[in-house]
């Protein structure tokens, strides 16, 4: 049982990601933050889309009580509070990371469901609360943090792959396909890049002042440490080059909320983040001192 737990908090800036980038950070507006979760639970991992002049969002609801995550909508009103809120796809395995995609006449949901051993696509029957699974996708390794993006008329997945915990935090891998339910290609050069500074996907892929950027995770100092951006020169097929940013700046009005970052998604004229703090755990703490009294008693 861990001594500190993550927990995360979803917020609203009133900027699009292209101006966040330009001021390599997250310092020149202020958050609306959501209000905070209860005890032991967490959102996490947001992303939007626009209807009808209301910002709908999807976010990861996690309960340590359950050990599990569950997607949730809230929409929002033009003062970014939620006015209502449900949870809209649920599965027997941990969910996360909903990333939600507007393209060929569809909306898609392509959440983190790695321990389910397999990749699921989703499609909205009704949005936003009724989403139907397509087709599963076997890349070369269970996708953790999977992100869409369309580039020069392909189809991209970026994602870090399972394994140790310096595999799911430092590195990356892509696919590629000509329709997002494919038939999907894995890149011959996977992992395409290693480091855990600039590898683990965090956010959707943008293009500022004409190239590639990919928000990503710097796990260096802990996991969601710290936010990136991946610029790339060369995405093709069989190449890939990508030189990163220095850590975005962190927002001045986080709180308590200050010890990472792990998302950076763009929606239209806002961009939505999360940040978390550590709230340590009695019980965590009960169980380190005993293990530790037992070993220099031995």
């Amino acid at each position: 049982m861990p001594i500190f737990s993550d927990i995360w908090r979803v917020g609203v800036i009133e900027r699009p990601i292209q101006a966040i980038a330009s001021a390599g950070g997250l310092h020149e507006a202020p958050v609306r933050w959501l209000p905070e979760e209860p005890d032991f639970t967490f959102l996490a991992d947001p992303f939007g889309v626009w209807r009808d002049g209301r910002l709908h969002l999807f976010a990861e609801a996690y309960d340590y009580r359950t050990r599990h995550g569950v997607i949730d909508h809230l929409e929002l009103d033009a003062d970014f509070r939620p006015v209502s809120r449900q949870t809209v796809l649920r599965e027997p395995w941990h969910l996360s990371y909903p990333m939600i995609t507007e393209a060929e006449g569809e909306t898609w949901m392509t959440p983190e469901a790695f321990r389910s051993g397999t990749f699921t696509l989703y499609r909205a029957r009704r949005f936003p609360d009724v989403w139907e699974p397509v087709t599963k996708i076997a890349f070369d390794t269970p996708a953790i943090d999977p992100t869409l993006f369309r580039w020069e008329d392909r189809w991209w997945m970026a994602y870090s792959p399972t394994g140790s915990q310096r595999d799911k935090q430092g590195k990356l891998h892509l696919a590629y396909a000509d329709r997002i339910e494919g038939p999907w290609r894995t890149h011959p050069g996977n992992p395409v890049r290693i480091d855990l500074a600039s590898s683990r996907p965090g956010g959707t892929p943008f293009v500022h002042d004409g190239r590639l950027h990919l928000p990503v995770q710097d796990c260096t100092r802990t996991y969601g440490g710290d936010l990136r951006l991946l610029a790339v020169n060369v995405l093709t097929p069989d190449r890939f080059e990508a030189e990163t940013s220095p850590i975005l700046k962190p927002p001045v009005n986080a709180g308590r909320y200050h010890r990472g970052r792990h998302t950076l998604a763009a929606c239209g004229p806002v961009t939505l983040i999360d940040a978390k703090w550590l709230k340590g755990s009695p019980k965590g703490l009960a169980v380190a001192l005993a293990s530790l009294t037992r070993g220099r008693k031995t």
